[in-house]
């Protein structure tokens, strides 16, 4: 047994010693300096643009408010951003954490590039976690007239990236999670979705349930400013600062890529979708239907990336300003919420008070990851028990819905997305912000606080009608055990463990939850 041990030694050994090179490459490796970068900032004048002009009569009519339209389903969501990018005549700014290299992410590229095309301005600032592969894409984008991709607290080397971590846990454990998108400085998307085919219900039976506003008015102001913030900052590097040339795609690739998604039967039958949604018709003919309300962004600062922000500006605190103490009620909607010990006893003491909390967050069989299930879960029995209402998101609901409600509140199988926060019934926070750890004091984050008594009772109505036969409402029984009541059809189903799961996935999040990782979730 020991002859046979020495090969496995020696072979353990030789990956040793290449992890341990490796790892000393990227220390050794470096980010390029930033002096070759020119600043540029939002567009004036942009008035004058078909979207402008459009836009200021509505914007007049309601002065020191911003209209705001709810995309709630996902083809809705692909289709304005693509009517945006067909519409700009001056500039696109689009920031996010995630692209994929799918169907809509593929044709989302096409769309900024055919804007460049057209003589539109397009920056495109991406987080540079999720950007594998995407390198030569990106950097063909890049060379295109009027194009500029810039990633957000790179990664040094490009193909070994998850050595980075371990030389430089600190800085890249740090990442970019905004998402906006706004065209000729007069119209913005803001709001929980990256780009990829699951946040636009384009991924068969998988299904992200999130939610983006649309917003004109003044508001817009404040995106297209806060986008120059992170565009000109120390974290953006320029692509080609990181990519050789060499490793760029040749030109016409995107069109072809593109071009070749197209044909596929699957594309065509989402593309027919988009072009009869009857909100494409609306937002191309000024009929959609507006909120308007007094609207705020907030956003960390993104030094945040580099732990160089005052806590004392982060956007929870923010958040907290804004919002006040509630008085009668507040709801929550987090696909990750992982409390820390005062915020649970803060909810805790609300409800207690008499404040009506609610909060919707995944269940175990929901949740894409479960790390973050088991930071969540050693809260729930406490809240519980001070008085909050917590439910649950089931991963498969609503088969008897048609095609077209699946695609608007779920599918066969559906992960919650979606961050918004409610408060008394007067206002909602739609944007990035996870309730957890990792969005209050790691990642930097952006989103929308409006003013609207209209879209709060919204939430409230959806809480109240829909969460019933969409989620299980998680209860104690007179013995201090959790079960979780189902609810389908008029029938009422109760179990006494986390439904959809194995034991071996419980047993897991058990172990995980003793763990103190709760600052990574």
């Amino acid at each position: 047994m020991r002859a046979a041990a020495f090969p496995a030694l020696r072979r353990g050994a030789a990956a040793l010693v290449i992890v341990i090179v490796a790892v000393a490459a990227y220390g050794c490796s470096a980010l390029p300096p930033l002096g070759q970068r020119t600043a540029s900032f939002a567009l004036d004048g942009t008035h004058t643009t078909l979207l402008g002009q459009a836009i200021a009569p509505l914007a007049a009519a309601h002065p020191g408010r911003s209209g705001i339209h709810p995309l709630i389903d996902g083809r809705d969501a692909f289709a304005a951003r693509v009517l945006l990018a067909r519409k700009a005549e001056r500039s696109l700014d689009v920031q996010s954490y995630l692209w994929r290299d799918d169907l809509t992410g593929t044709l989302m590229l096409d769309a900024l590039r055919e804007a460049a095309v057209r003589g539109v301005r397009v920056r495109l600032l991406l987080d540079d976690n999720n950007t594998t592969g995407l390198d030569p894409v990106l950097a063909a984008l890049d060379r295109e007239p009027n194009v500029e991709v810039r990633l957000f607290n790179p990664f040094a080397l490009r193909r070994w990236r998850s050595l980075g971590y371990l030389a430089d846990f600190s800085r890249l454990n740090r990442r970019m999670h905004n998402k906006s998108f706004t065209a000729d400085g007069q119209a913005s998307i803001v709001g929980g979705r990256n780009v990829g085919d699951e946040y636009f219900g384009a991924a068969g039976d998988m299904l992200f349930v999130d939610l983006d506003v649309l917003a004109v008015g003044p508001v817009v102001r404040e995106v297209a400013q806060d986008f120059d913030r992170y565009w000109n900052s120390a974290s953006a590097y320029p692509v080609m600062a990181l990519v050789a040339t060499e490793d760029a795609a040749r030109p016409g690739v995107l069109a072809g890529r593109a071009a070749a998604f197209r044909t596929q039967p699957a594309a065509q039958r989402y593309l027919d979708a988009i072009r009869t949604s009857p909100f494409g018709e609306q937002l191309v003919q000024g009929r959609l239907s507006l909120d308007w309300s007094l609207t705020r962004m907030v956003s960390d600062d993104p030094a945040k990336a580099l732990g160089k922000a005052d806590p004392d500006e982060r956007m929870a605190v923010g958040l907290r300003r804004l919002f006040g103490e509630p008085k009668r009620q507040i709801d929550l909607v987090s696909p990750y919420f992982v409390p820390s010990q005062d915020a649970a006893r803060t909810l805790g003491e609300l409800a207690r008070r008499g404040v009506q909390v609610r909060l919707l967050t995944n269940s175990l069989e929901a949740t894409d990851v479960a790390a973050v299930h088991a930071g969540y879960a050693k809260w729930r029995r406490g809240m519980i028990e001070a008085g909050v209402s917590v439910f649950e998101l089931r991963r498969r609901w609503g088969a008897e819905l048609p095609e077209r409600g699946k695609g608007r509140f779920g599918s066969s199988a559906s992960s919650l997305h979606a961050k918004i926060f409610g408060v008394d019934g007067r206002a909602v926070y739609v944007g990035s912000f996870n309730m957890d750890r990792r969005s209050i004091d790691l990642n930097t984050e952006m989103g929308l606080v409006i003013d609207s008594a209209r879209l709060a009772g919204q939430l409230d109505k959806l809480l109240d009608n829909n969460v019933a036969e969409t989620a299980y409402e998680v209860r104690l029984d007179g013995k201090g055990r959790l079960y979780w009541l189902e609810r389908t059809g008029g029938k009422l189903r109760r179990h006494d463990k986390e439904p959809g799961t194995s034991v071996w996935q419980r047993v897991a999040v058990q172990l995980l939850s003793l763990l103190p990782i709760d600052w990574l979730l």
